[in-house]
């Protein structure tokens, strides 16, 4: 079992990483275009695939960050 905790631990250092690597990519300042967004979001759904077993919450944390870049940003106008 000692083999399987390490493995896992592993495999969340590379979501971590993995993770950081996508919400950099997430600035508006490098995904400018409809493809690249698309890229993003791809990269994104596969990220939560394999994130949805781990237990770290470093990754949960990441997963939930990455889903909040996808939303649109809604700004409030008000009319005077």
């Amino acid at each position: 079992m000692d083999e399987i905790a390490k493995i896992d631990r592993a495999l969340d250092e590379i979501l971590v990483h993995l993770g950081g690597l996508v919400l950099k990519l997430s600035s508006d300042e490098i995904t400018k275009t409809k493809a690249e967004h698309q890229a993003l979001v791809k990269s994104v759904s596969q990220y939560s695939v394999c994130a949805v077993r781990s237990s770290d919450p470093r990754v949960k944390k990441i997963e939930a960050d990455l889903q909040r870049a996808l939303k649109p940003q809604l700004r409030l106008v008000v009319n005077q």
